[in-house]
């Protein structure tokens, strides 16, 4: 017998869209509006920079198209990321006025990981984007975070104008882009201990759990997306790294056990 699923997010939730525009590419606008609408309806829509940049050209000719609303944030000083500060202080004045049901922040920075965390404090969801060289506590923070390669339909594996790069206070360029590879998953050790755990966690008497509850499991554990591991959904990624059994049921649905655990039944017991 499955165990109860949670609801799908229902479409007329209302996203706030957030995006440092000096950080990420204009090139998946698209991708990600496409991305959000599985969440809900993103009916606020900014972007945030210093739109006299020549670095933000790009992003001036999709602003209209994509009806995002554009924040000018000058700087006033260098090395200082005043886009940030702009940003931040919307975010905070939408979640007590306008009251959106998420956020999505869409940049690679992470000196966005302390937002994420009060506005998931708050009780909401909050969506995130960004390049691979993403720092992880930002990557952890959010709800659900997609790597901007990953995205179907993106245009982040064509060339196109890079996104503005923030300068750091104190810090000078290293001329290397810090970019983080993944791992193969077979090899990847801390995503196959966060899938055993939500096996785990969802799995009944006999070991095995439905591939959909240890999918959801592992989601809220951490902000997983099978796509970020260059496989389309959970079924995938758990044989992808060789740690699983899966096997269909009669009734059509896939159940999945942890090859480790030698208490587990030859087959689910349906």
């Amino acid at each position: 017998m499955e165990k109860d699923q949670p609801a799908a997010p229902a479409p007329d939730r209302r996203i706030a869209l957030l995006i440092d525009a000096d950080n990420v590419s204009h090139s998946n606008i698209a991708a990600m509006l496409a991305e959000l609408s599985k969440y809900g309806t993103a009916n606020i829509r900014r972007a945030y920079g210093d739109w006299g940049s020549p670095g933000l050209k790009g992003w001036r000719e999709k602003l209209h198209e994509f009806a995002i609303r554009p924040i000018q944030q000058f700087s006033y000083s260098t090395g200082k990321n005043a886009t940030d500060i702009a940003l931040v202080i919307d975010a905070m004045e939408l979640l007590y006025t306008q009251k959106p049901d998420a956020f999505c922040i869409a940049s690679s920075d992470a000196d966005f990981t302390p937002l994420v965390m009060q506005l998931k404090a708050n009780g909401h969801d909050v969506y995130g984007f960004g390049e691979r060289k993403t720092p992880s506590p930002f990557v952890n923070a959010c709800t659900t975070f997609l790597y901007l390669d990953s995205l179907e339909g993106s245009a982040a594996k064509e060339p196109a104008t890079e996104p503005a790069t923030k300068p750091k206070a104190g810090k000078k360029a290293s001329g290397k882009p810090a970019v983080a590879e993944p791992k193969p998953t077979a090899q990847d050790a801390k995503l196959i201990e966060l899938l055993r755990g939500a096996v785990e966690a969802a799995s009944w008497d006999d070991g095995w759990a439905s591939m959909s509850a240890a999918g959801s499991t592992a989601k809220r554990q951490a902000p997983i997306d099978p796509r970020n591991y260059g496989v389309k959904n959970f079924p995938a990624l758990f044989e992808a790294t060789g740690a699983f059994d899966i096997v269909k049921g009669d009734n059509g649905q896939t159940y999945v056990a942890d090859k480790r655990n030698a208490d587990r039944t030859p087959k689910p017991a349906l």
